[in-house]
């Protein structure tokens, strides 16, 4: 479908996925007889982020938000060897630049109306490029897409697995796949997986859709499947290129929000931020290798860990996607729901996604959770209000402790910074700090002092004049601003050597 030019409402934002590409200067030769130095963590100079096209609502807005942590208030890593900023731009054929980034510490936002707004891509290189993160968040008032949509961009990638995505009748889901690239087309397979296995269509295939360079494709679900599926993991691969891609989920009498791409498959998961007040809770997990799984399954709370009832164990069927209704598990408070293995001696990997639903009958609404890894040494979540926003921290394994940083706000506000301690197998959820002053939306990034490993999930709400109780879950990733660089000498006898 061909769509007007942008329009934003600032100098807009533009929105990508980490690459984590670094080029870096060779470290000084090491002291005499220090041998094989440790390797260095260096600050990558390179990153890169895609964004899917927000909504094809005429009465969608949306809200763009870029952020790269450090500046006076906030810790960044050693200097980069280069300057330098952030130039966002849209994925067409004629790139413009839309929102600059021009120090650390510092968001910058814009904002675009209706069903024109484009995917978006972009970069940030030097000091700005460590912990580049961009969010872009939608709101749709009206219509079979209504509901908050929240994702943060995310890096072009070459592998993908969307557990949770579906297309039963009440269920519309979009998968949308950006090609960054300014010269190679992107060529994309697509397997879908139902609750009897491999799901094969007659009449469409799913091999070979061609992105071409700086554009992004739409691909409805349902066209993919001979009948409809209620509970379906999608498995995204590339022959050639990388994309950005996510599902756009539209459920009807439920709302719409986006399902990112779930953590690698991994023994033990964990699904961080499920609110208190979630009214069901439904859990797909998928086993993508030869071998079934068998799982435990513990929802982490404000004060431990406990068993649901009736879901002691779940046993998950080798590239079959199993899907369990755990109703309102949190009974009003919140929590995490952490898998691992039931035997330690078969440790079968799995992926696993929730959707959560808000609110009952038309008031309904829901969101999309995938299994997130640890936040890892640093970790950012952008667009921020002053109100509606919860902070869950979980720490599965280990006591942990994190410092939160609130960034100074888009329009003016000063950063604000408070620590927390997460008890093994419980889920915090707290009110992060506000920066003084606020102005506009804010960043926050959570930063794993001691222990750990800490899962962290940010939820947004937004009043509704119908009385929706509208909210989007973003998990943080590990920005990885960092890179390990072996430490090398200048040893000019190879040039001899044969």
């Amino acid at each position: 479908m061909k769509r007007p030019p942008l329009t934003l409402a600032a100098v807009a934002a533009a929105l990508a996925a980490v690459t984590g590409i670094a080029a870096f200067t060779a470290p000084g030769t090491p002291a005499d007889g220090a041998g094989s130095a440790a390797a260095a963590r260096l600050p990558v100079e390179r990153s890169t982020l895609v964004c899917p096209v927000p909504s094809g609502s005429d009465v969608a807005e949306t809200a763009y938000t870029a952020f790269t942590p450090g500046g006076p208030d906030q810790a960044a890593p050693a200097a980069s060897a280069k300057g330098g900023g952030a130039a966002l731009v849209t994925a067409v054929k004629k790139p413009r630049a839309l929102l600059t980034v021009k120090e650390p510490g510092k968001p910058v936002a814009a904002t675009a109306s209706g069903a024109e707004a484009p995917a978006l891509t972009g970069s940030a290189d030097g000091v700005l490029a460590p912990g580049w993160t961009a969010q872009q968040t939608t709101t749709v008032p009206v219509g079979s897409a209504r509901g908050l949509l929240g994702t943060s961009c995310s890096a072009p990638d070459t592998d993908f697995w969307f557990p949770g995505a579906g297309t039963a009748k009440n269920r519309q889901d979009y998968l949308h796949l950006t090609n960054p690239d300014e010269d190679t087309a992107a060529v994309v397979d697509i397997e879908l997986y139902g609750p009897d296995g491999a799901v094969k269509s007659e009449s469409t295939g799913t091999d070979g859709f061609k992105v071409p360079p700086r554009t992004s494709l739409s691909v409805s679900l349902a066209t993919l499947t001979p009948t409809p599926v209620a509970g379906l993991t999608a498995h995204v691969t590339t022959r050639s290129g990388r994309v950005g891609a996510t599902v756009q989920v539209q459920e009807d009498g439920a709302g719409a929000d986006w399902l990112p791409a779930a953590a690698d498959a991994a023994p033990s998961l964990v699904l961080p931020g499920i609110p208190a007040d979630a009214t069901s809770v439904q859990l797909v997990v998928f086993a993508p290798g030869e071998d079934d799984a068998d799982l435990t399954l513990k929802l982490a709370g404000p004060t431990g860990s406990i068993t649901p009832a009736g879901h002691e164990t779940l046993h998950v069927k080798s590239g079959m996607t199993t899907t369990v209704d755990l109703k309102d598990v949190t009974r009003g408070e919140p929590g995490s729901l952490l898998l691992a293995p039931a035997d330690a001696r078969h440790r079968t990997p799995v992926v696993a996604a929730l959707r959560v639903t808000r609110g009952t009958g038309a008031k309904q609404e829901l969101a999309l959770i995938p299994a997130a890894a640890p936040v890892g040494a640093r970790a950012t979540v952008a667009d921020n209000r002053a109100a509606g926003v919860t902070l869950s921290l979980t720490a599965p394994a280990a006591d942990a402790t994190v410092k939160v940083t609130a960034s100074p706000g888009t329009g003016g506000g000063s950063a604000a910074t408070k620590t927390y301690t997460v008890k093994a197998g419980t889920t915090q959820a707290v009110k992060p700090p506000v920066p003084a002053g606020l102005k506009g939306s804010y960043a926050l990034t959570v930063e794993t002092v001691s222990g750990g490993p800490v899962h962290a999930a940010r939820t947004l709400m937004l009043p509704h004049d119908d009385g929706v109780l509208m909210f989007t879950v973003q998990t943080l990733q590990d920005d990885h601003g960092t890179v390990a660089v072996p430490r090398a000498t200048q040893d000019l006898s190879v040039l001899g050597r044969r």
